[in-house]
């Protein structure tokens, strides 16, 4: 029995599980009060300085003064900023100094005090506020301003180099707007107190007032003359820009009995009698091509609306085809047209005949002051009024 029971508790020892005989043999250990922290995350590794982002590209900026402008970007940012003037019988050239006013000749206002403003397509009216006969200078005011008007920059005739090229804009002849001319400074000259810039750029009649810009688009004088043939071809001047300065800021005028003319009279000699008396006959046939030109136009809007429905057959006599009826049977009209095309060839003979002695007569007094023929025919082709 004894024997039969030790080996009982012998087996049963042997069939105890494992994780009972390994606690029964080792002392349990009590568990920890004290929490166990965590530990410590490993340190995130230093972000890399951020690249700063690239900066965007400035503006484009308007060119420095020292900078050249190709011509053409010149004369295109110019172009709006000057202004076409008719004051009376007189035409010339003014361009904005602020949105408000104009630079001109004292010469182009022609001493009137309201004077007819065209830019582009736009006409407006202005009235002569300051003039400087002396410096031969006036400003205009430009009623209601366009507040966007492009204007031009004043520079001063320090900037004026001997040798330096200058671009001129006007209105050549008083209608040829927008005429752009390129030449040299030639020399910058004191005539009594008045600073002129003389030029080889072309500068005829219409093209006073206009701007005298240097290549880096600032204006350094304004279009006034060119002299008589006796001294010379090529020599025209500009008032030095200083002038209008010190018109616009002072009011400063000079007064008329030294104007810039009279100074360079001396210098060059007065011109003849007959060379002043032939310069004033160009004058006055040019205003009276021009009147007639704009005549001849409603005679062509005439023409237009009639001739298609009466004309069967007209000669070529000249720049417009209606003057076809100064020749002997040059206008053959459809006797079988419903319209009354004999009413048309009369009405139409009867303004081409007025337009042709309007004609006659300025040639004939441009002949008497001694103008020369090839002025006449050079005026006459201008104006689209040439016939046999």
């Amino acid at each position: 029995m004894v024997l039969l029971a030790v080996g009982l508790v012998l087996g049963a020892a042997i069939a105890l599980p494992a994780w009972w005989r390994s606690s029964a043999a080792e002392p349990r250990v009590a568990a920890a009060t004290t929490p166990v922290a965590p530990p410590s995350p490993a340190p995130a590794p230093a972000p890399a300085p951020a690249q700063p982002e690239a900066a965007p590209p400035p503006p484009p900026s308007e060119p420095e003064h020292d900078e050249e402008l190709s011509l053409e970007d010149l004369v295109a940012r110019a172009l709006p900023a000057v202004a076409s003037i008719q004051a009376g019988n007189a035409r010339g050239t003014g361009f904005f100094v602020r949105p408000d006013a104009i630079i001109t000749n004292a010469h182009v206002i022609d001493g009137q005090t309201a004077v007819k403003l065209q830019v582009g397509d736009r006409s407006f009216v202005g009235r002569v506020i300051s003039v400087s006969a002396g410096s031969d200078l006036a400003v205009i005011q430009v009623e209601r301003p366009n507040p966007s008007q492009v204007t031009l920059e004043l520079g001063s005739s320090g900037r004026a180099r001997v040798g330096q090229e200058v671009i001129a804009i006007g209105s050549a002849l008083g209608v040829l707007s927008n005429t752009v001319t390129r030449g040299i400074v030639s020399a910058v000259r004191q005539v009594g107190p008045v600073t002129l810039v003389q030029t080889d750029a072309a500068i005829n009649p219409g093209n006073s007032g206009g701007p005298l810009l240097d290549r880096q688009g600032m204006v350094i004088g304004v279009n006034s003359m060119a002299v008589g043939r006796q001294a010379g071809e090529g020599v025209a001047f500009a008032v030095a820009i200083d002038h209008v300065t010190q018109l616009l800021d002072s009011g400063r005028a000079l007064p008329a009995s030294q104007t810039p003319l009279r100074g360079l009279e001396q210098m060059f000699g007065k011109p003849s009698d007959s060379e002043e008396a032939r310069a004033r006959g160009e004058r006055q046939l040019t205003q009276a091509l021009e009147s007639a030109a704009r005549n001849a136009e409603q005679i062509d809007s005439y023409w237009q609306r009639n001739a298609p429905l009466c004309v069967t057959q007209t000669s070529a006599n000249g720049d417009r085809p209606w003057f076809g009826v100064f020749a002997r049977d040059g206008i053959a009209i459809n006797p079988l047209s419903a319209y009354d095309c004999g009413t048309f060839l009369k009405t139409l003979s009867s303004h081409a005949s007025t337009l042709r002695q309007q004609v006659e007569e300025a040639i004939e007094q441009a002949r008497r002051s001694g103008v020369f023929a090839g002025t006449v025919r050079g005026l006459r082709r201008r104006y689209r009024l040439t016939w046999d």
